[in-house]
């Protein structure tokens, strides 16, 4: 059974940083693609980023292109999320998520972490 927890919400003021964690566990992950999701109160769980744990190609949404870094630690089995410059529209609970391949659609992706909540004051 795949477990996803994440880690490493909090409040930050416009123009800080946080880095969120994605503990990874139930099987072997090298062949899968590991993402971030965001969903914000009344709007749709929205793609920010994914990995390919094998080879560590990353894609991002050009929401956050430039600002954020999806990372990966083999041993650990955890994915991370380095968020830099946030802005009050990245507030939003953060997920993390599985897929068998690289796509940027929620629907592909089979297993969910509980989330985690960001909030950026401006």
């Amino acid at each position: 059974q795949v477990t996803l927890v994440e880690s490493g919400g909090g409040v930050v003021q416009a123009g800080g940083s946080l880095r969120l964690s994605c503990a990874a566990s139930g099987r072997t992950f090298s062949s899968y693609i590991m993402g971030w999701f965001r969903q914000a109160p009344g709007k749709e769980r929205e793609f920010v980023a994914h990995i390919t744990w094998s080879s560590g190609f990353t894609y991002y949404a050009n929401s956050v292109k430039g600002r954020f870094t999806i990372s990966r630690d083999n041993a650990e089995n955890k994915v991370y999320l380095q968020m830099n410059s946030l802005k009050p529209e990245d507030t939003a609970v953060y997920y993390c998520a599985v897929a068998r391949y690289p796509t940027y659609s929620a629907s592909a992706y089979n297993y969910w972490g509980q989330g985690t909540q960001v909030t950026v004051s401006s």
